[in-house]
């Protein structure tokens, strides 16, 4: 960074409590009441070179000492006494960092060349056009200190040709660079590589206050010169300067730590990012888009940025990964770690684009694509959030839901998802296992993931009798038969099914392809030398020892249907080899008015069934 020394004298100025003076053998005679600093100066060596100051000590004679306040100096004690050491020859040395408010005061004080040939305000607009606007940090440097005299800075052109010398240098194609810049990306050192990388200029430019900031990135669009993925990689980079979070996944309570005055600054620096995103598809990635999404629901941004958020994130949904997606909820009431509503918000906003982009498409194959790999990525979405504790099993149910028949051609990811829900969420009732499980299509299951299914211990037995009818209906049957318990056998050992959990549940990622060859069948079933010993109990009389009959009751949620159904159910299951397992059919026996048995007169009990 370049700077100009002016002056050779030592500086002698020195500090006695509230008082600036500088050693002298000549009393001062101006004293300049600057806020709280009072100066002890000489009027011979400031008058010549401030107009101001010769105006108003105009009416006072050579000898007779002049008071004056100069409280509403730009760049207040510090800038005036840059300007006082100037008049002195005491050395200085003019930068970036203090250019601004030593021109300010300069003008403040009229040290112009009119009042004096080689005066202040002159060196340093020479130093400003020569040095300053020549070099790219130097201007980036410059145009930051401007936000502390924004309308002196306005007023004397210093932003505007900031700001036309930093797009100049932007525009500048990158072999041509010859400047130093900063570039701190992991895995990128500037020894290793030779050429200047296009985003060269994106890190300096991010540490510019977001309206200017927004001034360039403006300008730039407007050239059409620089591809829109650039503009978007710069906008990336200033967020990941300024807003908090959208590094790194933080816990919810993380945005409950700022003030609402530092809320009110990022959710500004959000909005006008969000305002500045290129209309072209992919000119920022999808995981950017989310990260902006939950992070403008952090600071309560308003419905118009939320708004566009889901539809950019909607348009891009389909190049998204799981860990895109991966983000805490933020709302008091919800005590479920991860945010599933975003997640569905966006998704129900892309299933509303693909519904009205598809219809007028002659060639569907792309968007048969496009839904099926959103149908697998919110499937894959599902079994990483079906390991927290809090989610709500309607929530869980409610996306799952949301995701249409077309975009599953088959149903084990989904399987897997539900599998590891029923783990981790023991506790769930018989009715809300059957709301989730009733989104299962077991047509659309793998044999594999059928065989694994139907000695799942977690699924209710309607599932179960549903998974084995649809094997019966494939003709199956024959093929996984030495895998398969009987039905009859699922159907009588039901009452004693032990209700487990795995462990190591919450550890586990899912069901993979060994684990269903490897994991031990834990259902009770009765082998077929029990169904024969059925038969053999039964007595001569015609009736049912009450230990069978109890025995006999069948846990299950297979409604209960008339009993001549049942028998004439039976009646064709006897007269065929084939097993014919309707669920409709089956009787669930809860009593013995439930069971299908009914008394004589004699008090005897004949079972329909038999």
């Amino acid at each position: 960074m370049k700077f100009m020394k002016l002056g050779t004298k030592p500086d002698t100025f020195y500090t006695e409590q509230a008082t600036r003076t500088l050693i002298s053998d000549i009393a001062a005679d101006l004293v300049i009441q600057i806020n709280d600093i009072t100066y002890l100066l000489h009027k011979f060596p400031l008058l010549p070179k401030c107009g101001l100051l010769q105006r108003l000590c105009y009416d006072s004679s050579d000898s007779e000492s002049v008071s004056l306040e100069l409280h509403n100096i730009p760049g207040g004690e510090d800038a005036f006494e840059l300007c006082a050491k100037f008049c002195y020859g005491i050395s200085i040395n003019i930068s970036a960092h203090n250019f601004v408010s030593a021109l300010c005061a300069a003008k403040f004080l009229r040290m112009n060349d009119s009042i004096e040939k080689g005066n202040f305000v002159g060196k340093l607009e020479a130093f400003f056009n020569s040095c300053i606007l020549e070099g790219w940090k130097d201007s980036i440097a410059t145009l930051q200190t401007t936000s502390t005299l924004p309308e002196w800075s306005e007023n004397l052109g210093i932003v505007r040709k900031c700001i036309d010398s930093i797009i100049e240098k932007i525009l500048t194609p990158p072999p041509q660079v010859k400047w130093s810049y900063t570039y701190t990306r992991p895995g990128y050192t500037k020894k290793q590589h030779h050429s200047v990388p296009k985003d060269w200029w994106t890190e300096d430019v991010s540490d510019l206050d977001i309206d200017l900031f927004r001034c360039i990135v403006m300008a730039i669009r407007s050239t059409y010169v620089l591809p829109p993925q650039l503009i978007g990689e710069a906008l990336h980079v200033y967020a990941c300067r300024w807003l908090p979070g959208i590094r790194k996944l933080k816990s919810s309570g993380s945005s409950a730590t700022q003030t609402e005055e530092s809320k009110e600054k990022n959710r500004k620096i959000l909005e006008t990012i969000v305002s500045m995103i290129p209309a072209d598809r992919g000119s920022v990635s999808v995981g950017f888009l989310f990260r902006l999404l939950s992070i403008s629901i952090q600071l309560g941004a308003s419905s118009v940025t939320k708004t566009e958020l889901i539809r950019r994130a909607s348009l891009q949904f389909e190049e998204a990964t799981v860990s895109d997606l991966l983000y805490p909820s933020t709302s008091s009431s919800d005590q479920n770690f991860y945010d599933i509503e975003l997640v569905q918000a966006v998704l129900e906003t892309f299933l509303k684009l693909w519904k009205r982009m598809s219809q007028g498409a002659g060639d569907n194959s792309y968007f048969l694509r496009s839904i099926r790999n959103v149908g697998k990525l919110i499937d894959s979405y599902l079994q990483v959030v079906a390991r927290d504790d809090n989610m709500q099993v309607s929530k869980f149910i409610s996306l799952a839901e949301t995701v249409p028949s077309i975009a599953r051609e088959e149903h084990d990811d989904l399987y897997q998802a539900i599998n590891i829900y029923l783990k981790v969420h023991p506790e769930l009732s018989k009715a809300e296992k059957k709301h989730l499980c009733a989104i299962l299509d077991c047509q659309r299951l793998s044999p594999e993931v059928r065989s694994h299914a139907v000695k799942n211990e977690l699924l209710p037995l309607r599932t179960v009798v549903q998974l084995l009818y649809f094997e019966q209906e494939k003709g199956s049957k024959a093929t996984t038969s030495n895998k398969l318990p009987k039905p009859h056998d699922i159907l009588i050992g039901a009452k004693h099914r032990p209700v487990t959990r795995d462990s190591q549940s919450k550890q586990s990622l899912g069901l993979d392809k060994e684990e269903f060859n490897r994991e031990e069948v834990t259902r009770t079933s009765l082998p077929e030398s029990r169904e024969k010993d059925h038969y053999k109990t039964k007595r001569s009389d015609g009736k049912l020892p009450l230990d069978l009959e109890k025995k006999m009751v069948l846990r299950g949620d297979i409604e209960e249907t008339e009993s001549e159904k049942v028998k004439e159910a039976k009646d064709k299951s006897a007269s065929s080899c084939k097993l014919d397992l309707d669920p409709k059919k089956i009787v669930r026996a809860r009593s013995k008015s439930d069971h299908g048995m009914k008394r004589d007169n004699n008090n005897n009990i004949t079972n329909n069934n038999h």
